[in-house]
């Protein structure tokens, strides 16, 4: 099968840092559905592993976790799919990555398809997807209600891939008032457009931004980026006893300025249940598979952003050096090889 890889970190400008390649296709096992690949989504995740694991001498690393594609076979103890099932998953990390023709995945993290969209916005959605709902509804603890008025979330980075679909799913599932941050006037506009009741600019001073817009501070934050620079403007905005839940990766923390306001932290790996193979796993099928009738019945949308051709390893360099900049607005999609 084709698939695209690599043998050596290199940064993303030197063509070998991504190299088209040719592999045995994969063999299902007793859980898992073995896909044709149709699209796939680029994520912040492929940049960080491409630059910081080297795969073992001679072996290539193939990269890719957000997938929309058709089952074409399934091992022998699957029940929820089988073949001709239109789906889409995020996949799991420690095993290969769907930059590939075809793929192999445990069907407990995968969901239908949204019948409305088709393979490209759908490979958009599954890994922020997951990330936003866990983080909202699982970390956070927020209720999926519409009662909650009186408690308001601040969502730093509102503009990227998890941001764009957290900033729906907070606006058309609970009652928060749900204020998100972008530093440009197009993503601004973006997030505006997804539902946020207020948007901030997280380049200033976060607590001055709010009191800006005429909020005193919020209740939650869910912080997607530069937790670390933030950290004392969160801690400001906080009101007593609030709850701080981040997804990135700061070098340090230091939580101590947590302890005065009496704030709770919650850091949200969306892989961690494949991972450990824990045994409410399944609850991302479920959960893909609500997404999907929440997109199909338009309660929410996708949120690719650009289109970036054919799944090969130039597109996939430029794919990459695009989210390396940090300007991403919505989701980098490629479709077909």
């Amino acid at each position: 099968m084709k698939a695209i890889g690599y043998q050596q970190s290199l940064p993303v400008d030197d063509v070998n840092s991504l190299i088209d390649i040719e592999l045995p296709d994969p063999t299902p096992g007793p859980r898992d559905l073995l896909v044709e690949v149709r699209a796939i989504s680029v994520n912040p995740v492929d940049t960080k592993i491409r630059m910081r694991v080297q795969p073992e001498a001679g072996q290539y690393q193939v990269l890719g976790w957000d997938v929309a594609g058709v089952v074409r076979a399934v091992g022998s103890e699957v029940t929820l799919f089988q073949p001709g099932d239109e789906v889409f998953y995020a996949g799991a990390l420690d095993r290969p990555g769907a930059n590939s023709e075809l793929h192999r995945v445990d069907e407990r993290i995968v969901g239908r398809k949204p019948a409305t969209l088709d393979f490209a916005a759908a490979a958009a959605l599954p890994l922020t997807s997951i990330t936003a709902w866990e983080l909202l509804f699982e970390r956070l603890q927020i209720s999926e209600s519409k009662d909650e008025r009186d408690q308001r979330l601040l969502i730093i980075g509102a503009a990227g891939g998890v941001g764009s679909i957290m900033t729906q799913l907070a606006r058309q599932l609970t009652g928060l008032k749900v204020v998100g941050t972008a530093s440009r006037s197009e993503t601004q506009d973006w997030v505006r457009e997804l539902g946020a009741h207020e948007v901030i600019d997280h380049s200033q001073p976060l607590a001055a931004e709010l009191q800006r817009v005429g909020i005193a501070d919020v209740t939650h934050v869910a912080s997607l980026t530069h937790t670390d620079v933030h950290l004392a403007q969160i801690v400001e905005a906080l009101q007593p006893q609030g709850r701080l839940a981040l997804i990135d990766d700061p070098a340090s923390l230091d939580i101590s300025l947590l302890k005065r306001k009496s704030l709770s932290l919650h850091w949200e790996f969306m892989y961690t249940r494949s991972l450990y193979q824990t045994p409410d796993m399944i609850a991302q099928h479920e959960l893909l598979n609500r997404v999907a009738e929440l997109i199909d019945s338009g309660v929410l949308k996708t949120t690719l952003g650009e289109h970036y051709g054919t799944i090969n390893a130039e597109n996939l360099r430029r794919a990459h050096g695009f989210i390396e900049s940090g300007k991403a607005k919505g989701k980098i999609v490629l479709e077909g090889f």
